[in-house]
């Protein structure tokens, strides 16, 4: 990783070099743009009113069918444990196909914390005897048990030769025009995070023309949204038909609630419509007059989503940061008020970096500064990593600084500064003005650069993809606007 970070950082100096001439404010805006076109430059918070996974329209399904639940059945669902699941094979009871395709699900889920177990459970003599009963019966599964089945088999690694995944993909192909839009855009969701082998992208690639041909099916809002977001972005003339679908073709009958679900997952996916201008038209339109009375918490999401897409209007960022409105989260306990709060720190860094006109008001500087919980995360593999090599390359403390919480709601993973001639200056003695608190007091020589280290894990991607999802395109750019030349750490190098 080291030699890997040195020549990225090399390249970077290089064309900032070559492209900017000088470091006043413009020039800093310019290198940072530069750097976004240099370096890898992916094209797209969890967002608390969007609808969750397609697995819960699935869920569904079940209630609605004639099923009286059996001792079995509330045994697979209140088992902790593989064990306990594949001791219903060895007893007394008599699974039937769906029951079996429940453990395996089941199964999925336990094993989804303890990844390591999985090797030992395809081992299992009851294991196997579990999908040879599911193989001999998969035609009398449920559509909505199939649906999720597949998913499981592939978190589970079944092996892409074993008959038993064949046997339940072939079955999937057999009903796919029997199947409904829910359940085949949650199929295409497995198949497209949860296995790459090159059976299961085929398989991706016939459910995705049954739902570009199917498209019309769709009748509520929580399944177009859901589907927008957990599929989309895998077909593009899906995504444009979905797109017409309640928005623009039916643009005066759409409900706020229905808007709202559609700008918060164009937001999550960082997804810009064709119809863009129309689009964003009647966004603004229908949120002129109803946005204050919203709850509190989404007009924070709408704003913020406008924020990602760079579609927010003066007005609306003064409406969320008026300190009448902003006052009900600062210093929120509760988990959902913080996160609210940290999207306020984002709207509040696009005002002051991204609107030069922007008039006020602004959050005061006592609620920029980072709280204890900035820096509080769950240390990973690749930041662990990223850390060492750092130290490494650094040799002594003084010489940059790692995980650096800003005022704009963002925390660095690493910075550091370097003179015209590319070497290290110790960062603490220079002003920085992206901190809420600065410590040094010296102005930056001329021709010096920052440099910001942002790591990319797996969940800030969209899905399998290499684009970025929309909260951490916001990021990257308000770091860039900053003055920042980003150095790109993804997952996948």
């Amino acid at each position: 990783m080291a030699a890997h970070l040195v020549k990225r950082c090399t390249c970077l100096l290089r064309e900032a070099a070559r492209q900017a001439p000088a470091m006043a404010p413009v020039g800093r805006l310019r290198l940072a743009w530069v750097a976004h076109k240099t370096l890898t430059s992916s094209a797209t918070s969890p967002i608390s009113h969007l609808p969750g996974s397609l697995m819960e329209p699935v869920e569904k399904e079940r209630a609605s069918t004639p099923y009286i639940e059996k001792q079995v059945d509330h045994l697979i669902k209140k088992a902790t444990r593989p064990e306990e699941l594949l001791e219903l094979l060895g007893g007394s009871h008599d699974l039937d196909s769906n029951q079996a395709a429940m453990v395996l699900i089941r199964l999925s889920h336990l094993l989804s914390e303890k990844p390591e177990d999985k090797g030992l459970l395809i081992q299992d003599a009851h294991f196997h005897q579990l999908l040879c009963l599911l193989n001999s019966q998969i035609a009398s599964v449920w559509h909505g048990t199939l649906s999720k089945l597949l998913g499981s088999l592939y978190a589970l690694g079944i092996p892409k030769a074993s008959k038993e995944l064949q046997s339940v993909e072939q079955e999937v192909r057999w009903r796919m025009r029997k199947l409904k839009y829910k359940h085949l855009a949650f199929l295409a969701e497995s198949c497209a995070t949860l296995s790459q082998e090159q059976h299961s992208q085929e398989l991706l690639a016939e459910l995705l023309t049954h739902l570009e041909r199917r498209w019309t099916e769709i009748e509520d809002s929580h399944t177009l949204v859901t589907v927008m977001m957990k599929v989309g972005h895998l077909s593009e003339p899906l995504m444009n038909r979905l797109e017409d679908k309640h928005v623009l073709n039916r643009a005066q009958d759409i409900t706020l609630p229905h808007l709202c679900s559609v700008l918060l997952a164009f937001a999550r996916l960082n997804f810009h419509p064709d119809q863009e201008d129309q689009f964003f038209s009647l966004v603004h339109e229908k949120l002129g007059s109803e946005l204050p009375g919203l709850e509190p918490a989404l007009q924070v999401d709408l704003v913020w989503a406008l924020c990602v897409l760079q579609q927010a209007r003066e007005a609306e960022l003064q409406a969320v940061l008026h300190p009448e409105f902003h006052i009900q989260f600062l210093g929120g306990k509760s988990q959902k008020d913080q996160n609210t709060f940290q999207k306020l720190l984002h709207i509040n860094a696009t005002a002051l970096l991204e609107y030069p006109e922007y008039s006020g008001p602004l959050l005061p500087a006592s609620a920029v500064a980072p709280g204890p919980s900035a820096l509080d995360r769950k240390v990973t593999p690749l930041q662990k990593e990223l850390q060492e090599t750092l130290k490494g390359l650094l040799g002594s403390a003084d010489k940059g600084s790692l995980e650096v919480a800003t005022q704009y709601g963002w925390v660095l993973d690493a910075e550091v500064l370097l003179d015209s001639d590319g070497e290290f200056l110790p960062v603490r003695d220079f002003v920085a003005p992206h901190l809420a608190q600065p410590t040094g007091s010296q102005s930056p020589p001329p021709g010096s650069k920052r440099l910001a280290f942002l790591r990319w894990e797996f969940p800030n991607f969209n899905s399998r993809s290499k684009d970025l999802l929309g909260r951490f395109v916001l990021a990257r750019r308000h770091i860039v606007a900053a003055g920042f030349l980003i150095v790109d750490v993804p997952f996948y190098e």
